[in-house]
């Protein structure tokens, strides 16, 4: 399905409070353009549709940086052969990681002029108001952050987040709200979250000033839980906006949250998190817990013995990781 038609659909009843003097607003509004960035990494197979999405805006005011991180398949080709002007590349010879690619199109959007930057993923389908209802949100809330109602493409009355929560009591473990819910109004009310994942956030200039950029060691996966941990330390607030929607092909890059590559950096990563923020003493206790979560979850056949090694190795590179950035 084809989220990007222009169909009066895309939005709740509730958004015809968004008449025309307030779009006009929203569009005569001073330094309100946004920089919408993109990483792409063998990106060929969701990179045509992500593309008419965003050219398909009602909000035209906006830059997309696309950064490639050395795609070896038509990635490439098909941001070449784009010919709206509004498309900035920025083509890496390497991998640098989602983190590191998503600084370089924030710099960039920033050094442009940006107002706001936009963090989208590019395995994702919209409707042709997101932009304009988030922006609008943006400069009438007058906070940080705000974020979409975000869906799964592949079932696309179900929820895969509608905002979410970092949880202190578990070492800020990332929790979305509504996860595999069917959507029936549960979460139509705009409220503020502590967490959303940065497959599609709209972000202030003023809260990099701030809080500083993604962090580049976390390469990909919690990054997103990184960001918005200093956000929260720093009181940054962050809306949830339900009358926005976005399609989200959940795992179709990457092979999904159960693939070798995600079950390394998901947990390197989560321990590098907790000795980085947490320190030694307070991750201890969660460390030893989460050591025995793997352990029973090899007995009772919830991993398998590979899945076990890749773990283990993967919380030796997170202490690693952390003792070289002591």
């Amino acid at each position: 399905m084809n989220q990007c038609a222009d169909s009066p659909g895309g939005a709740s009843d509730r958004m015809l409070q968004f008449t025309q003097p307030l779009q006009r607003e929203v569009r005569a509004a001073v330094g309100y353009r946004i920089g919408v960035v993109t990483v792409t990494y063998n990106s060929q197979a969701v990179l045509e549709p992500f593309l008419r999405c965003v050219f398909s805006q009602t909000l035209g005011d906006f830059l997309l940086y696309a950064v490639d991180n050395g795609s070896k398949d038509e990635t490439v080709e098909l941001l070449r052969r784009e010919s709206d002007p509004r498309l900035r590349c920025i083509l890496n010879s390497d991998n640098r990681g989602v983190a590191e690619g998503n600084n370089q199109g924030i710099r960039a959007a920033l050094a442009d002029g940006c107002e706001s930057v936009l963090l989208l993923n590019n395995d994702t389908e919209f409707d042709p108001d997101l932009f304009e209802v988030l922006i609008w949100f943006l400069s009438r809330s007058r906070l940080g952050m705000c974020c979409p109602k975000m869906m799964y493409f592949d079932d696309q009355n179900r929820i895969w987040a509608a905002g979410g929560e970092l949880q202190s009591w578990l070492g800020y473990r990332a929790r979305h709200f509504g996860l595999n819910e069917l959507d029936a109004g549960q979460h139509d009310s705009p409220r503020i979250v502590t967490y959303v994942p940065t497959c599609c956030v709209l972000i202030r200039r003023q809260v990099f000033d701030e809080i500083g950029l993604m962090d580049p060691r976390y390469f990909v996966y919690l990054d997103d839980v990184d960001f918005m941990y200093r956000a929260l330390k720093a009181s940054v607030k962050l809306l949830y906006v339900p009358y926005a929607k976005l399609f989200h092909k959940v795992g179709r890059l990457t092979g999904g949250v159960e693939s070798p590559f995600a079950t390394r950096y998901c947990t390197r990563n989560r321990v590098f998190f907790l000795l980085q923020h947490l320190g030694i003493l307070r991750s201890a206790p969660i460390l030893l817990i989460y050591q025995a979560y793997i352990a029973l979850g090899v007995i009772c056949g919830r991993f398998n013995l590979a899945s076990f090694r890749i773990k283990q190795r993967a919380i030796l590179e997170g202490l690693a990781l952390w003792r070289a950035a002591s």
